[in-house]
């Protein structure tokens, strides 16, 4: 049997800050109490402390600013802190961008499903105000694949699955750069109306958001499922032997 190896007091304290980041008792935008507040009150000499808030400026949660104006502020992390490590590992593993989009096909209309049992209309109406504001009428091609990566994403944020959401923040870089690369390569396509015209993404987004607000759960899966498909075949069409790690070179 391998001994039980006893935390060191930096970790202990580090735990200790971070359960409080956790909680809400230090909220993102907060400065940690000054060094000498935090020796008194954790009993630990400055190096200990200092090796303490090391540990969460390893992880992302506080940020630690040296010189005349030194401090440590809480800095609570979104989905890209995750992101470029799982990334990484999808290119190691020699993952293809269809690899993605299966996993998508699995997350999304899951998360459709739960919006439509639990959304509120303010949800709703962010939806709406996506489609309008973000998703051009036009081939303004950048915005076009940036527009519909907004509302892919914050379709499962709201879902209110923070699993779900934090898995689809992980892999909505991918998503966004191949739809860019894909919606460039075929502009003339566009340009003559095929499938990929940007008024049946929003008249898609539209039907959604309709099935949402009449809270059919069934039907805002099944017709998700429909548009995640019908997206897999259109932007991989061509692109089937694509890499992760060609999409973020």
């Amino acid at each position: 049997m391998r001994p039980i190896r006893t935390p060191k007091t930096a970790e202990l304290v580090a735990r200790k800050l971070r359960r409080m980041i956790v909680d809400g008792e230090l909220q993102d935008g907060d400065h940690l109490p000054n060094e000498t507040e935090l020796m008194v009150h954790f009993s630990i000499s400055r190096p200990t402390l200092r090796e303490a808030v090391r540990v969460l400026e390893s992880e992302r949660l506080v940020e630690v600013r040296r010189g005349s104006r030194a401090g440590a502020r809480v800095c609570v992390p979104g989905p890209e802190v995750a992101a470029r490590p799982a990334s990484l590992l999808l290119e190691l593993a020699g993952a293809t961008v269809a690899d993605v989009f299966v996993a998508r096909e699995a997350i999304e209309p899951a998360a459709a499903r739960l919006l439509a049992e639990n959304g509120t209309e303010a949800a709703f109406d962010e939806l709406e105000r996506i489609v309008d504001e973000e998703i051009p009428l036009g081939y303004d091609l950048d915005r076009l694949a940036r527009g519909s990566s907004i509302f892919h994403l914050r379709m499962v944020q709201l879902s209110g699955n923070h699993t779900l959401a934090l898995i689809a923040g992980m892999l909505q870089e991918i998503f966004e750069r191949h739809t860019s690369v894909v919606v460039h390569d075929r502009v003339e396509e566009h340009r003559e109306g095929n499938a990929e015209n940007p008024k049946l993404l929003i008249r898609s987004c539209r039907r959604l958001i309709k099935l949402l607000r009449a809270r059919d759960a069934d039907g805002a899966f099944e017709h998700w499922q429909n548009h995640m498909t019908t997206t897999r075949d259109l932007l991989l069409r061509g692109y089937e032997d694509v890499k992760v790690r060609d999409i973020l070179d």
